[in-house]
């Protein structure tokens, strides 16, 4: 073969491994291009899911703190009117015959923001938690209203819409503290309502537990309580006593006691 020919083959060569690079860079460019595509699209998507979560907790937020302001309201009770008199005129002598129209009563002026009962605060807080709940469900604000809005109605002795959102609660956060505390609200519901043997164990079964994040004392109180009230003398003695004998310092221990006198009173 001619060098001439043996260059231009050469030559060809190297034209279709040039071409063959391109292609292959080509092709290399565009799975790159879709990669950063995909990747922005998906940085997109959880910075858009991040600003809209963090405003969702926000508005819950703001919506809980309107709805505890209400709940934590100060109840004034209505006070009798105050009634008004005219004051005669100077050096006047009194005459029965001709004296004014006693003044109407002016009525006693509540304090802003305050409610004239205990019903009457519950039962405006009460929608105003549930609107949280519903609104943002799935948010920790969510949550805490679902549990406020289950103990205003348990306080309303509202029995099975308080046993309802606390069983929701305890759903959507089980592990938590709201859904422990959930739990508790359901075995006082349960005894509120005369439900003793259920309330008695739910306490039991949350005495049991370990690493719980409510307190063994304020448990075994309410499970004492239930059990008096249950009829079950000497099961709450021995309840109360236990408090005592492992929580000396427990703020529950002044009330045991008494709880114990009166047990003690009336057998």
């Amino acid at each position: 073969m001619k060098r001439s020919e043996r260059h231009k083959l050469k030559t060809n060569e190297v034209v279709v491994s040039v071409v063959k690079a391109r292609a292959v860079l080509e092709q290399r460019r565009r799975e790159v291009t879709m990669a950063v595509v995909v990747v922005v699209v998906i940085l997109t998507a959880i910075g858009g899911y991040a600003i809209w979560r963090q405003r969702a907790q926000s508005q819950a937020s703001a919506m809980l703190a309107d709805a505890l302001a209400v709940a934590q309201a100060p109840v004034v009770p209505p006070a009798p009117p105050t009634p008004a008199t005219a004051a005669p005129a100077t050096g006047a002598t009194p005459n029965p015959s001709t004296s004014p129209t006693p003044a109407t009563p002016t009525p006693a002026t509540p304090p802003p923001g305050s409610f004239p009962s205990e019903q009457a605060k519950l039962e405006a807080a009460l929608p105003k938690f549930l609107a949280v709940a519903s609104s943002y469900p799935r948010t920790n604000a969510g949550i805490a209203a679902r549990y406020h809005a289950a103990a205003a109605a348990a306080a309303l002795r509202r029995t099975d819409e308080a046993l309802r959102l606390y069983h929701e609660v305890i759903d959507r956060d089980r592990a938590g503290v709201y859904g422990q505390m959930a739990r508790l609200g359901v075995g006082e519901t349960e005894a509120r309502a005369g439900h003793h043997d259920q309330a008695i164990a739910t306490f039991k079964q949350l005495a049991s537990e370990t690493g719980s994040p409510l307190p063994l004392d304020a448990i075994l109180t309410q499970l004492g309580r239930t059990y008096a009230q249950a009829g079950r003398t000497k099961e709450a003695r021995e309840t109360f006593q236990r408090v005592l004998d492992e929580f000396p310092q427990s703020p529950y221990a002044t009330t045991v006691r008494q709880e114990l006198d009166n047990l003690r009173s009336s057998s």
